[in-house]
């Protein structure tokens, strides 16, 4: 089956702790779990531009992902240094997230770098899921659509599209790729809508996620 759709009894362990986050205002509120990035970017992950926000962090996370595993982030820089900051940050949470199950341990540093509060327990439960199956990642994830709203100097939203249809979850004991086609094609579009904060070291870390699959504003 597409990726984020786990057996359902860790799905839904994790949709009670995700949906603790949702940002709210409104519309269909979905964990992470049913809901979840031009060129392909793959094996050792960099911001999607140097900034300000690079530059104060020297330390961070790096992240190499297996051949199989690639991304495309079809969002262009905003042309301004704050709003391609949130958006290179931004990417590095996805990156993060995705390295834990990857590396299978829901305690791996590098999400914990890019996010903080309620998101970052969740987010560890989330990544659980997956190693209590067994099972990651793998494919081509393309996010697009991206959006930046800045409200002053150290809070944000960043809000956009994840096209599902060439990423897939992968079992490790028997090493199968589950390709079961959803059953609503709509599915494999999800919208994100997150809530920024610039912390103390100049990184945007991600506080809130809200998804949608299926949602209108994401189809092709």
């Amino acid at each position: 089956m597409n990726r984020r759709s786990l057996p359902a009894a860790a799905a839904i362990a994790t949709a009670a702790a995700l949906l603790l986050t949702a940002c709210g205002g409104g519309g269909d509120s979905k964990s992470k779990d049913s809901g979840k990035i031009a060129g392909a970017d793959q094996g050792a992950s960099k911001p999607a531009s140097p900034s300000a926000s690079s530059s104060a962090a020297p330390d961070r996370p790096k992240f190499t992902f297996p051949a199989d595993v690639s991304y495309v982030f079809d969002w262009p820089k905003a042309g301004d240094p704050d709003r391609d900051a949130v958006l290179a940050d931004g990417e590095q949470f996805i990156k993060a997230e995705d390295y834990a199950i990857v590396k299978q341990d829901p305690k791996e540093a590098g999400y914990r770098f890019y996010t903080e509060g309620q998101l970052a327990a969740s987010t560890q439960e989330y990544i659980a899921s997956y190693v209590k199956v067994k099972a990651r990642i793998t494919g081509t994830d393309r996010y697009y659509n991206a959006t930046v709203d800045l409200s002053g100097k150290k809070t944000a939203t960043l809000s956009y599209c994840e096209d599902q249809r060439k990423t897939f979850d992968l079992y490790l004991k028997t090493n199968k790729v589950d390709r079961t086609p959803l059953k609503n094609p709509k599915d494999n579009y999800v919208l994100y809508n997150t809530a920024l904060s610039k912390n103390d070291q100049g990184v945007w870390v991600t506080t809130k996620l809200f998804s949608e699959r299926g949602s209108n504003k994401c189809q092709p």
